[in-house]
């Protein structure tokens, strides 16, 4: 028979057969992924804004937004008290501190193990019941996978299993293996109640634990991460690109966290200490006294020695913005040339054609003839600072990371993602940009920094890498970024100048003018998205519920959800943080309350309080076919039925590659 197949499409599924050799292997796994199918898609959760805050971060991905205690009570609410309720719920969260504390009050009896146990095994058994039985055995931990499963699948009233199931828990017990079973199916709980999270930029500064966050991503079983312009930042700095470098120390200083530099990423900050204590023995540096609750005596001597070093890579940074703008008229940063513009002698400086008095008027290292030219002593900093972050073995890893899991933006189950705006005009067109060369807007112009923040890491040109590098740091704070969306970054007016004013960085039109469902229209369709039900979701810009802000700009449609995980940040916003839940019947936001400490968490059982506030809700439940996930699917099953047919016809041989 005369094969209905090209040559091309044969060579194929001549591939495919060596994962299904025969015919009851392909139909087997054709039944399989239709069951699949009609399962209801899993639960995903969008968080942005992170800015290195890990405890709150670690609890909001352990209690899943308020999930966790959903399904206890969903679970248990019928027969076991709020009070015991909440206490499974601070176990589930913190397994390890939980025990340990139960322990020092000896109430780890028999009785209470056997109880626990059972409420665990119930709970779990409803945060995997999205899942079909494959994708639930790859979460199991391998030391108790087959208790788990046998556990979960025999119920503990069901007449003939009941004394089966009870041996079972009494063997976990006398064997000692309680505490461990414990903790692994507490994991399982919050690894299964979160399907896939959704990371929409800035991880990085502010926070005292952005290494930590990084870390807890990594063990996330599926992540993604749009970057945001802190991100690029730290991508930047761990290129070598020195403006980024020295943006980043400047940042980690400004908010005390010294330590952080050091014990996270092992950079040494040995060389920019002498250059502090020397340049600015004498130098109060009242401009640069780093952000702290803390008044020791330890602490009042500590920030001294931070606000000279504060100071010092301030004045770095400066010199190397300046030399970038120089280097890169395209940019269009000239305003960004502000050391020039200073009269020391005066104690003044021009922005703009108008004289303002310097708030700090000492400036030893600041040529008047070359301004933006560092001294012997600087470069030897920088020198020594890019050499640490390039061989930063941690660093490194944590950027790769972002790297591979990382994008400008993702277009994801009709969730448009990206950190922060499409440069419009006041118009409401998308507005041309110009990079080397190239004029891009919107979807093109993230697509070709996309391109640019991979050359600086992976091009073989040295050449190209620089260029990327540097448009990294454009990335960071230049007018026309889309992940920056302001008309400047005023670092230096913050610093030197009174006038609120000069400081003033206008947002890009995007923040007043997406609020509507034409400018919505116009993004998704620069995207090429002609889906009715698409949603636009956005980070960067917290929303100051004190103001009466409200994370929702178009019912249904967009929806910004930088709340204020940022401590810094909790003081304006109000709240700290929002988390985006999507599952198969609704869309919401979740409002959180500050998160206090895991250790008080596990001692009171209390948690963080979150809000709930409606987004969308979907009149029929969604199930995985409607997903991207259920096209490739899709996409799977016709591929296997045409192998099928291959078989039958003779085309492709069984058990042959």
């Amino acid at each position: 028979m005369e094969s209905s197949f090209d040559e091309k499409t044969v060579r194929y599924l001549q591939l495919l057969s060596q994962t299904y050799p025969s015919i009851q292997s392909v139909a087997t796994e054709i039944i399989n992924l239709r069951a699949i199918q009609n399962l209801p898609k899993g639960t995903e959760h969008f968080i942005s804004d992170i800015h290195g805050e890990y405890e709150g971060f670690r609890h909001i991905l352990r209690n899943a937004s308020g999930s966790v205690r959903s399904k206890i009570d969903q679970t248990l609410g019928d027969y076991v008290s709020s009070a015991e309720r909440r206490e499974l719920a601070s176990l589930i969260y913190y397994p390890e501190l939980k025990l340990k504390e139960l322990r020092k009050e000896n109430a780890l009896t028999r009785e209470w193990y056997t109880l626990t146990l059972k409420q665990l095994v119930a709970v779990c058994r409803i945060t995997t019941s999205k899942y079909n039985a494959s994708k639930v055995r790859k979460m199991l931990p391998q030391d108790f996978e087959s208790i788990i499963t046998e556990l979960m699948t025999t119920g503990s009233k069901d007449f003939n299993k009941e004394e089966y199931y009870g041996q079972i828990l009494d063997a976990i017990i006398d064997t000692g293996s309680a505490d461990k079973f414990i903790k692994a199916i507490c994991h399982l709980i919050q690894d299964s109640v979160i399907d896939k999270l959704h990371i929409v930029g800035d991880i990085y500064d502010r926070g005292d634990s952005p290494h930590l966050v990084m870390d807890e991503l990594e063990k996330h079983r599926y992540v993604d991460i749009q970057w945001g312009n802190h991100d690029i930042l730290w991508m930047g700095a761990a290129v070598g690109n020195l403006c980024c470098i020295a943006n980043a120390v400047r940042i980690c200083l400004r908010y005390n966290n010294y330590d952080f530099l050091e014990n996270g990423y092992g950079i040494n900050m040995i060389p920019l200490t002498l250059l502090a204590l020397q340049v600015y023995a004498d130098d109060p540096c009242s401009c640069f006294q780093p952000k702290s609750d803390e008044n020791t005596e330890h602490e009042v001597q500590n920030r001294s020695v931070i606000a000279k070093m504060h100071k010092a890579i301030s004045i770095i940074q400066f010199k190397l913005e300046g030399q970038a703008a120089l280097d890169h008229p395209e940019y269009g940063m000239n305003d960004r040339l502000l050391l020039d513009k200073i009269n020391i002698e005066r104690g003044v400086v021009t922005i703009k054609g108008k004289e303002y008095p310097l708030l700090d008027r000492s400036f030893p290292t600041l040529d008047p003839k070359s301004p933006y030219m560092l001294t012997p002593q600087e470069q030897e900093v920088m020198d020594a600072l890019r050499s640490s972050f390039i061989g930063s073995e941690k660093l490194q890893r944590h950027i790769d990371f972002l790297y591979k899991k990382g994008s400008m933006y993702r277009y994801y189950n009709n969730t448009l993602m990206f950190h922060g705006c499409i440069p419009l005009n006041e118009d409401g067109t998308c507005a041309d940009v110009e990079i080397y060369g190239q004029h891009v807007k919107a979807r093109s112009l993230f697509d070709l920094c996309e391109d640019m923040v991979r050359q600086a890491r992976f091009s073989k040109s040295q050449e190209q890498k620089k260029l990327g590098a540097d448009f990294m740091w454009y990335l960071w704070c230049g007018s026309k970024s889309p992940l920056f969306g302001k008309d400047k970054m005023a670092t230096f007016e913050r610093y030197f100048v009174e006038d609120k004013l000069v400081q003033k960085e206008n947002s890009d039109p995007y923040f007043h003018l997406a609020c509507t469902d034409e400018l919505v229209d116009v993004v998704l369709k620069e995207f090429g998205i002609d889906d009715p039900d698409a949603v636009i979701v956005n980070g960067h810009i917290p929303v100051k519920i004190k103001k009466g802000e409200s994370p929702i700009k178009v019912p249904g449609r967009l929806v910004l959800i930088d709340g204020g995980m940022s401590k810094a940040y909790q003081s304006v916003t109000g709240i700290a943080g929002y988390t985006l839940v999507y599952n198969s019947h609704q869309m919401y936001l979740s409002e959180h309350e500050p998160f206090g400490t895991a250790e008080n968490t596990v001692r009171t059982n209390s948690d963080m309080e979150s809000r709930v506030i409606p987004f969308k809700t979907f009149q029929e439940r969604i199930k995985i076919a409607d997903t991207d996930d259920g096209k490739e699917i899709a996409a799977r099953i016709s591929d296997l039925e045409m192998l099928l047919e291959a078989y039958r016809d003779g085309t492709v041989k069984q058990g042959i590659g």
